[in-house]
């Protein structure tokens, strides 16, 4: 051939490059997390931001002490220890004392991540880990609401976040049931616009569900997420919400109330889409996602608290190994084992 090919490109080694890093998958989950975190903020004031700096403080310790064990420390580096305490913080009540949230960041890197050997090897979500951790040990603090400050409270500080370590507060501040509790409860229904927007009261992440579908279509174009599993979450608790729902509306809510209340959204998008507690496969991420919203709508429907998106996601995180190893495609040109 005399002539040139222009399409022909030829260069050395290496001919593969990495299209994706942990550190970039961090700071791309990060930046979806923003108008959330911002909402939070906005809603909660002053004490969302120390409850939230709290927790990441816990984490970000925690992964200093176990790093600066390790050659070169390169798990401070990879941003996950920003992310479990954001994450975590997220999930948390605004009036939580700032101590409960430092310890539960610590929990969340040291026994949900360091004791399994670092990332890529724990089992299950770390933040869920934590907040499990602090549901646990501190039920009363951790189902009790702030309500809404909005801008003109903005410098509000509840005095539950400032209580000394097991140590209770001075004034006993007002509380505010979140619309899972007021249906379960008292079957008191919630306007959907304010699910939607993220005016009432919960934890300091799950209120403004517009806000959280934008961020995981943010990652779902980036590529940082399986689509398959949040899909499959949402849509088998819009199902089964609405069999609930035939059977007695009064008891049980609509399937969209389902979805925007409580941390449907941020659980679905942010925490069962983990890449380490979720299955690999195609098929293993349908029965995942399957599991997990069938588990919240039977512990939401006949459990003891309103919320169940946490034990939900962790047990479906024990079943995952399992699921991978049948959901695992034939290898090439290896038929059945002859008996």
């Amino acid at each position: 051939m005399t002539e040139k090919d222009p399409n022909l490109l030829l260069q050395h080694a290496p001919l593969l490059q990495q299209g994706m890093t942990t550190p970039q998958a961090m700071r791309d989950v990060l930046y979806a997390l923003l108008p959330v975190t911002l909402a939070a903020v906005w809603f909660f004031g002053l004490g969302a931001i120390l409850v939230l700096l709290a927790s990441i403080a816990g984490a970000a310790l925690t992964e200093w002490t176990f790093a600066s064990q390790e050659k070169g420390g390169e798990s401070l580096l990879d941003g996950t220890a920003l992310l479990t305490g954001l994450l975590l913080g997220l999930t948390l009540p605004p009036g939580l004392p700032l101590w409960m949230a430092f310890l539960g960041g610590a929990v969340s890197i040291g026994l949900g991540k360091v004791i399994w050997g670092g990332l890529g090897h724990n089992l299950f979500n770390p933040a869920l880990v934590g907040r499990a951790f602090l549901l646990a040990t501190f039920p009363i603090a951790m189902t009790t609401w702030a309500p809404l400050t909005g801008a003109d409270g903005f410098f509000t500080v509840q005095p539950s976040n400032l209580a000394l370590p097991f140590m209770q507060s001075g004034t006993d501040a007002v509380t505010s049931a979140t619309p899972l509790g007021l249906m379960k409860f008292e079957q008191q229904s919630t306007p959907l616009v304010n699910l939607i927007i993220g005016n009432t009261a919960g934890s300091l992440g799950e209120t403004s569900g517009l806000l959280l579908i934008a961020g995981g279509i943010y990652l779902w174009m980036r590529r940082d997420l399986d689509w398959r599993i949040p899909v499959s979450i949402l849509i088998t608790v819009m199902i089964f919400s609405a069999i609930l729902d035939m059977v007695d509306s009064t008891r049980f809510p609509d399937p969209l109330f389902s979805v925007f209340s409580g941390g449907m959204l941020l659980g679905s998008i942010y925490m069962a889409t983990d890449p380490v507690t979720s299955p690999i496969t195609p098929k293993g991420a349908w029965i995942f996602g399957v599991g997990v919203g069938l588990l919240v709508v039977l512990i939401r429907a006949f459990g003891g608290l309103p919320e169940g998106m946490m034990y939900s996601i962790l047990l479906m995180n024990a079943a995952t190994p399992l699921i991978d190893r049948y959901t695992q495609p034939r290898v090439f040109g290896r038929g059945k084992a002859l008996t």
